[in-house]
């Protein structure tokens, strides 16, 4: 976190530091902390291994945060920070849990398994696919859980693992299905392509993009739906598919379009973060000069985004300061808004929790966040 200091006394004390690592470390934290800026604290930090963890957290109901890890576990951690369970896969975790209303944790591995676990960490049951399962899964308001692999499908199961169908997309697919109100199903693949189903999973329409779709879609309350693809745009599609706008973002990455309140649209693509208009303008955005894959937290009129340089910012959406917090590790997951205010993010060596200098509330929009919501049901008002 920051601190106030006396800059000319802490210049002369970095400069005595020598090269120990750890007093220069909290010494330039002091020094770019500006004076009487609003500064967030780090609650407590989650070490999972050496391997770390691009999972974005999915947080329970009750306050628990769950996680997965290149080592292959899903870890279930109290709201103190302390280890509740983990339970260890064939292979890493990049695909982020998702909360079903009965609690089951829902995520897939890259040993080619999707897995469903009990609040507890048991095992419910485990699917078989053909590929790497890198798509984090939805869940409708029936509880069927969809999800895509780099098998090339895209799958709807049951929650008692059974398979309701199957769709052959042509392509890989490690984009995260949003499901709408109206229960269309919406996802891209690397074929270019992307999609939306129908619950008995016939294809409404498709709609062609001139690169890989790897990213995930967001929709809106009004019925549209928003996705990035690698070719450059992000584009704005009515739900009925045809095309509203496309704005060119210079940039694809991994990271996902989230929608404010008064309908900006915020996204990170390539080495900037960018504020759009609903009509598809860019109105504002951070230029870092390095790639960035995370997809940007809005709670309030305030939007938390991962900046290079070890640091976690929140800026007004006018782009003015709210708050900065230095990390002592790079943020490698979306950042999440749990039940108390707290901000919650995997950097590459573990899970950390974040208070800001004032809670701040969710977002009322329809897709404030990575997955909708804090639970990752990928769904419009599943929250």
């Amino acid at each position: 976190m920051y601190f106030e200091c006396d800059r000319p006394r802490a210049l002369a004390a970095l400069a005595r530091a020598g090269r120990g690592w750890w007093p220069g470390w909290l010494l330039l934290v002091c020094l770019t902390a500006p004076a009487g800026q609003p500064v967030a604290t780090n609650l407590w930090t989650f070490t999972f291994s050496a391997y770390g963890s691009s999972s974005t957290p999915a947080v329970g109901p009750e306050g628990t945060i769950y996680a997965g890890d290149f080592n292959g576990r899903l870890h279930a951690i109290a709201p103190d920070g302390k280890a509740q369970w983990h339970f260890q896969t064939g292979n890493e975790i990049k695909s982020s849990p998702a909360l079903g209303e009965d609690g089951t944790i829902y995520f897939g591995a890259r040993d080619r398994w999707f897995y469903a676990l009990t609040p507890a960490g048991k095992l419910q049951w485990k699917f078989a696919t053909g590929g790497w399962v890198d798509s984090s899964p939805a869940i409708a308001a029936d509880g069927t859980i969809y999800f895509g692999s780099w098998d090339k499908n895209f799958y709807a199961l049951n929650r008692d693992g059974s398979v309701k169908w199957k769709f052959a997309a042509g392509g890989i697919v490690d984009s995260s299905p949003a499901i709408a109100a109206d229960g269309t199903i919406y996802f891209g693949s690397h074929n270019k392509k992307f999609y939306a189903l129908d619950a008995d999973g016939k294809p409404r329409w498709t709609f062609l993009t001139g690169a890989e779709i790897t990213s995930s879609p967001a929709v809106g309350g009004e019925g549209d739906v928003y996705f990035s693809s690698t070719d450059g745009n992000l584009y704005r599609l009515k739900a009925d598919g045809t095309e509203r706008w496309r704005c060119r973002i210079g940039g694809g990455s991994d990271g996902s379009p989230v929608l404010t309140e008064n309908g900006n649209i915020i996204i990170a693509a390539g080495p900037k973060t960018l504020i759009l208009s609903s009509a598809g303008a860019i109105t504002w955005s951070w230029d870092f000069g390095t790639w960035i894959d995370e997809t940007p937290l809005v709670t309030g009129e305030v939007v938390c985004f991962s900046a290079p340089g070890l640091h976690l910012w929140a800026r007004h959406l006018d782009g003015t300061e709210a708050w900065e917090l230095q990390l002592r590790d790079r943020l490698s997951s979306s950042p999440v808004l749990g039940n108390h205010g707290e901000i919650y993010f995997c950097c590459f060596q573990g899970l950390q929790a974040v208070q800001p200098p004032v809670a701040p509330p969710p977002a009322r929009s329809a897709w404030p966040m990575f997955r909708a919501n804090a639970r990752h049901t990928g769904r419009v008002g599943g929250h």
